[in-house]
């Protein structure tokens, strides 16, 4: 499977392929940013597509990733079971907590989860 748009709760989602490759640096995340327009208001990432370092508060790399997809007005949902990190860090866990009240980045279990919340914001 390749990264695919796809109508997902009435919304454009580019859902990006678990086996692609991986999310390790600021300009692998505007590649991302840059496949979204054409026609994306949420990008779905698989968590494993993720950089261990970007579960790592004190690498920065979660907050600057957040932050251009904030910059650039497009939702992040990472995808996918989280729950040996949030074992780690506390902080991660607040992180999450916050960013899921929120309607800018959501970290979901799975797609269907990321449906059920879509339909709540539509």
């Amino acid at each position: 499977m390749t990264d695919l748009m796809q109508e997902r709760a009435g919304v454009p989602v580019l859902v990006c392929d678990p086996d692609g490759p991986p999310i390790a640096t600021e300009r692998d995340a505007l590649d991302l940013i840059g496949a979204a327009f054409l026609g994306a208001t949420v990008v779905a990432v698989p968590a494993e597509r993720l950089d261990p370092g970007f579960f790592t508060l004190g690498t920065r790399f979660a907050g600057e990733v957040m932050q251009k997809f904030v910059n650039y007005r497009l939702r992040l949902a990472i995808v996918g079971d989280i729950s040996e990190h949030l074992e780690r860090s506390g902080a991660l866990r607040a992180l999450v907590a916050e960013s899921n009240r929120h309607d800018q980045v959501w970290f979901v279990p799975d797609l269907a989860a990321l449906d059920a919340r879509l339909r709540a914001t539509t």
